[in-house]
């Protein structure tokens, strides 16, 4: 059991730097770096137009306009940017949102900000496989919306919502349609026109880019709504004031474009060594439940619950294996899933929940050992119950 480099299987809460993606960033970090604003000059015309060129790649690959991609510090900025600005604006009518008790924290909380400010918002359920009905949706976008905001892949249990089909209701409804997409960039086809997307938001470290970058994709008719969270220099069109970090963009920009071209390779790789791993934990664990419709589910992501084990004390006695209880951003709190509620997990259940996450940089050997780890780690703590 190797302890100080252990099996890491927690691709959704980061993924490692991809070795091309780095050498890609690495000369703006010392020997270009202008600054991209600073275009009175060579230094910062090189730099801005770099910026520039991984902006168009990013854009090409979402099938969207480049002057629509925004770059910012991560998806929690971005879906930040996206919900409280166009709230924020002074003519904004109706006061009213849509999104899923399953989204992320940090859409649950903007709501709730704007919940405190007379915002109505509508939370909608989820069935047991975690996806949202879309006749629900439907009958609530009856009542005129402002904004409806719905995770594309969710980040715990990794299962993949109706995108498409929402974005049309949205637009049949004439409520502008947004979905964080970190957990779905790289790893499935995203084309915001055919999707009837209005804004979406990506996390370059959920990609195999750098961690402190993400994007925001905003039409222009949802850009004319918003209204910019704090001010500053008027960077990206005065959406998002601040110096860009001209590496990192590049970085982002290589990222995307390598998800893009890899992913049906990868895909189908990962989905191997998930079948493996879930051979071997069902054969061998009694009472073993994964969390969420697999049929509907991005490959890599595996939530499980094991009856009389609780995930804590598990994952302390497999230090061989890097896995989660859940979502990562939250991991440093004591609290239950909001997510495995959602889907109807009782107190047991949550308590003995875990997330597995295999990424591209993992083998067979690697997956077979952490189901030994897994299946003996389980024996002996019900051994000892």
């Amino acid at each position: 059991m190797n302890i100080e480099n252990p099996i890491f299987l927690d691709n959704q809460s980061t993924t490692q730097l991809d070795q091309r993606v780095f050498e890609r960033m690495l000369p703006y970090f010392v020997k270009n770096f202008g600054n991209p604003h600073s275009t009175h000059h060579s230094y910062g015309r090189n730099a801005s137009t770099v910026i520039e060129l991984s902006r168009k790649q990013i854009a090409n690959i979402l099938n969207a306009n480049h002057q629509d991609i925004y770059f910012t510090s991560g998806a929690t900025e971005s879906n930040n940017i996206l919900i409280k600005g166009l709230a924020n604006f002074s003519k904004v009518d109706p006061k009213r949102i849509i999104t899923v008790k399953t989204e992320h924290k940090c859409v649950l909380q903007s709501c709730q900000r704007l919940e405190e400010k007379g915002f109505e918002v509508v939370y909608l359920n989820v069935d047991d496989e975690g996806l949202i009905l879309l006749e629900d949706l439907e009958e609530e976008l009856k009542t005129p919306t402002l904004l409806t905001s719905i995770m594309f892949v969710n980040n715990e249990i990794g299962v993949i919502q109706p995108i498409k089909e929402i974005g049309n209701l949205c637009k049949k409804y004439n409520s502008f349609f947004h979905t964080d997409a970190a957990q779905a960039a790289g790893k499935l086809d995203i084309d915001v026109h055919a999707m009837n997307i209005d804004a979406l938001s990506i996390s370059g470290h959920k990609l195999y880019g750098p961690k402190g970058i993400g994007i925001l994709y905003v039409s222009t008719d949802a850009r004319l709504k918003m209204q910019p969270l704090f001010d500053g220099g008027g960077q990206e069109k005065e959406l998002r004031s601040g110096t860009l970090p001209t590496p990192l963009c590049i970085g982002i920009g290589e990222a995307v474009a390598l998800g893009y071209r890899e992913k049906d390779k990868i895909n189908a790789t990962i989905l191997s060594l998930r079948n493996e791993l879930v051979s071997q934990l069902t054969q061998s664990i009694e009472g073993l439940h994964i969390n969420g419709s697999m049929d509907k589910r991005i490959h890599g992501n595996i939530n499980l619950s094991i009856p009389g084990i609780e995930a804590e004390v598990l994952i302390n006695n497999m230090p061989g294996i890097a896995i989660s209880t859940g979502s990562a951003c939250t991991s440093g709190f004591v609290e239950k899933s909001h997510v495995l509620s959602a889907i109807g997990l009782k107190d047991k259940e949550l308590s003995g929940s875990f997330r597995i996450a295999i990424g591209k940089n993992n083998n067979i050997e690697e997956i077979q050992q952490a189901s030994n780890y897994i299946i003996e780690a389980v024996k002996n703590l019900k051994s000892k119950n």
